[in-house]
């Protein structure tokens, strides 16, 4: 199967609701992947919250054309509602 957002949110700072083919649900903190000359713009708040669910491609996406892969986005759920092993 292949992965697609069905629904994204946008919550507060760099944090954002998705929800996936699946059924996997989470909240994704995206301050650190917001890096290179595509994602820089996106550290302004106002123009992250413009961020939208792009049907075509399945995944999220922004006006000024950066997306994110939705397989990233579900190892990057995954991983932050793994227990800690501390």
């Amino acid at each position: 199967m292949f992965l697609h957002i069905t629904e994204v949110a946008y919550l507060d700072d760099y944090r954002i609701k998705l929800v996936f083919n699946d059924g996997l649900t989470g909240v994704a903190d995206l301050r650190n992947a917001l890096w290179g000359e595509m994602f820089e713009p996106l550290l302004d708040r106002n123009n992250f919250s413009q961020i939208r669910l792009d049907l075509e491609l399945g995944t999220v996406c922004w006006p000024n054309g950066a997306d994110l892969a939705p397989e990233f986005l579900y190892t990057l759920i995954q991983s932050n509602s793994e227990p800690s092993l501390k």
